[in-house]
Order: C-alpha cells, then structure tokens, then sequence
C-alpha cells in the first residue's frame, strides 16, 4: 500500500532505538524525510546513518533531552517544516503509590504530558496553514488498563490522553489528524528494565521473569519495534484522514476488553 507520503518531513521524538526507531525506520521506508532526536548522541547518529543507507532520505539529528525547554527548543530551531510529529519520552520509574512525591509527579507530567503538548502547539500552527498534519503520540497501555506500579506513567498519560480529545477535534477540519498510539510490551530497552524489575524483587532470572509475562499476552510474545513502526506509519498516512483522536492499541490482546 502506497502511504501517500513520500517528500513529507517528520520529526520523531526519542528516535535512536527502541519504538522511536521503529517508527522512524517505517516512515523513512515510505519516502518521509526525518528529524531525529533523542539524548545520546552515538546512538542517535548510528540509527541515523542506518536509516541513509537503507532507504536515501534525508536525516536531521538533534541530540538533546526534549522533556527540557532548552532541548526542545534545540530540536523545533533544527526542525524548520513539519509534516508529521511523532512524540515519544522515556516512562517514569516503577514504584508504589506510597514512594512519589510532588517533584515526582512533575517530572513524569513534564516527560510524558506538557512535552508533547509544547510540541504540538509549536508544529500545529504550520500543518494547519498548509492544510495537511499528522501527529502521532506514543503514549502507553496504562491509559486504558492501569499498571500499579506506573503510577507515575498512568497519570502523566492520562492527563496527555485528555488534552489530545479535545484538540484533536478542533483541528480535524484544518487537515490535520492527531491520534494516539497505545504500546503493550514490545521487546525494547524498556521492556528489559522492567523485567529486570521483577527479577530482583522476585528473585528470579530475568528470562523467566520475561516468560511470565509473555503468559499474560495472547499473542504469547512480547511485540517487535517493525510491527509498531508500521502501525504508526499508518497513522500518519494519507490513509489516516478519518481517524481522529483515537487510542490505538497495540498489545498483543494483554488487556482484556470488549471496547
């Protein structure tokens, strides 16, 4: 199928591996331009330099944390024109509702909240002027199952959730769609630290702390970052006009629900 967006420009958030890379790698597949940006620098540059060889787009990189303002205003001046933004931020640290403070609270709001949301008023003046706009915000299972031990991620995203209702439907009729991407576990550096996670607190290994959890999926495995990349493309395809301000999930069938 034909994305309809070869020649756009995409910024996308948190890019050099991981769901970000797997997002990046599928747009760059359909002829879309790319501003990469994520912290550390070799990381980002070899993901780059892959994405060149493997499919001749052009690749911009911005390294820096874009949860700051410093940082996100590093990556908008290197952006210039954006056709489709893609935001993505590391998760807050597990923990039990007993553990977080206010400071907290703040720092998973800024990561996983207020940064998308900076990021899109900056962007959606200019996709709304051209009258054509793709945002994709990868957000979390947890917003429609939460997770005990993401507190912390369950409220962040939730509040992003709220926001990204509302304004989706606001400018819809401008050509430009905003939906949201909702990962289970997909085989990521994040999904090993969580693992991790339960191997030190149940004293188990880390692989059979994975295969526990594979049982809970009825897919029997965790997800790949191609199959989520290709998702995420498509939302952010010309295919994509009549979606708006959905939560797509992408977990393997883990969470058990009619709706």
């Amino acid at each position: 199928m034909d994305l309809g967006i070869a020649g756009k420009r995409a910024l996308v958030c948190a890019s050099s591996k991981g769901l970000g890379k797997g997002s990046a790698m599928m747009l760059a597949a359909n002829g879309v331009d790319l501003v990469l940006n994520a912290r550390g620098f070799e990381a980002l540059e070899a993901t780059a330099e892959e994405i060149r060889s493997t499919h001749g787009v052009s690749v911009t990189t911005v390294a820096a944390d874009i949860t700051s303002e410093d940082g996100r205003a590093k990556v908008l001046d290197a952006a210039g024109t954006i056709d489709i933004l893609v935001t993505n931020a590391g998760g807050p640290p597990p923990g039990l509702w007993s553990d977080w403070e206010r400071e907290d609270f703040i720092k998973a709001l800024d990561g996983n909240m207020l940064t998308p949301i900076a990021l899109m008023k900056a962007l959606l003046p200019g996709m709304i002027d051209r009258g054509w706009g793709r945002v994709v915000n990868i957000t979390s299972g947890s917003v429609k199952a939460p997770i005990a031990v993401l507190g912390l991620s369950n409220s962040a995203r939730a509040g992003l959730t709220g926001y990204v209702a509302g304004t989706a439907r606001q400018v819809a009729g401008k050509g430009v769609i905003i939906n949201n991407l909702l990962p289970g576990i997909h085989a990521t550096d994040r999904a090993a630290s969580l693992d991790q996670g339960v191997a030190d607190r149940e004293g188990i290994s880390v692989a059979d702390a994975k295969t526990m959890r594979e049982k809970t999926i009825p897919a029997g495995r965790y997800g790949t970052a191609e199959e989520f990349g290709a998702t995420c493309a498509f939302l952010c395809s010309q295919h994509a006009g009549f979606m708006v301000g959905q939560n797509i999930l992408l977990d393997g069938g883990a969470i058990n629900a009619t709706l």
